[in-house]
């Protein structure tokens, strides 16, 4: 139960995506001065570095965060063979990164708590779930550094059970990010069990799920019962996914990011109940650069879906 680790995948390109979506979904939220609440049911570490035993033993940080960031433009000019401008969602999620870092070099990887509470105004508010002890701990020495007070608090917990405390909240605006290690098979039962039930305790909730693209039974049939079960409960859905495709010779090697099932991780994807009605477009002008950028030699692609 307690083998994952994100800290051996942080920056990779399941995390571009991932957080690319969020910080579209929290600037949409900020719009309103009514203050909302954020629940990561599987918060990890909470930030990263990636000049660190862990970020270096698979490097999957090469093909993602930093692939990403070699093809933007330097000094005006635009890299060989990279297509037109940067779109502003890719900008923003990299101003984000960046703001962790300082003097031109990238060590330090925002997760989602750090990307969320970095974009958290004085009215909002962060719950962080993580049941992982070693996590767990560096995760409440990482928030206790903030002095944050209780704007934002680590809750020892599974979030699988946990959210319920915290939903709805009391303004009734909310996201809830579940993002769990799929390490077991139950994780994607319990993905769907959560969804039904927080939709019907708090139907306005904003939901995102990111998700595997495996070879898993499990993997193959979850993007479908998603998008199935927003229809059933006519909710508003937007699912987006990024495959980078996979470089023949590299298909033994110990650096080829691992899937959380221990297969070879290509793909990924975000599903989004109540989402902003910007996201769709957002992402459909992100995705193309990305994939451009991130892309191996064989079978990438991109697709956005919506209800």
């Amino acid at each position: 139960m307690f083998s994952y680790r994100h800290a051996f995948h942080a920056g990779n390109h399941a995390d571009v995506l991932k957080h690319m979506t969020l910080v579209a979904i929290l600037r949409y939220m900020a719009q309103k001065d009514t203050g909302f609440s954020v629940v990561d049911t599987h918060a990890g570490a909470g930030v990263y570095r990636l000049d660190q035993e862990h970020a270096r033993t698979s490097a999957e940080s090469d093909a993602g965060l930093f692939r990403l960031l070699a093809a933007l433009p330097s000094a005006g000019t635009k890299p060989s063979g990279h297509a037109s401008e940067v779109p502003a969602l890719v900008a923003d999620y990299v101003s984000v990164v960046m703001g962790f870092n300082s003097g031109g070099s990238v060590r330090t990887y925002p997760g989602s708590p750090w990307i969320a509470q970095a974009l958290l105004r004085p009215q909002d508010k962060l719950k962080l779930f993580e049941v992982h002890p070693t996590d767990a701990r560096l995760l409440e020495r990482h928030v206790a550094e903030l002095g944050r007070g209780k704007q934002i608090e680590v809750l020892r917990s599974n979030g699988f059970e946990g959210w319920r405390s915290t939903l709805p909240p009391p303004t009734r605006r909310g996201l809830l990010l579940m993002d769990p290690s799929y390490e077991l098979k139950t994780d994607y039962a319990e993905v769907l069990d959560a969804l039904e039930e927080a939709t019907r305790r708090f139907p306005t909730g904003t939901y995102a799920v990111w998700y595997p693209v495996i070879a898993r039974p499990e993997s193959h049939s979850l993007a479908r019962k998603l998008k199935a079960l927003g229809t059933r409960l006519q909710k508003p859905w937007v699912q987006a996914e990024l495959n980078v495709g996979l470089n023949p010779t590299e298909g033994t090697s110990a650096r080829v990011a691992q899937g959380r099932a221990g297969t070879v991780l290509r793909a990924s994807g975000m599903h989004i109940i109540n989402p902003p009605y910007t996201l769709a477009a957002d992402l459909r002008a992100a995705l193309p650069w990305v994939q451009q950028a991130l892309q191996q030699k064989t079978g990438a692609g991109w697709t956005v879906e919506t209800s």
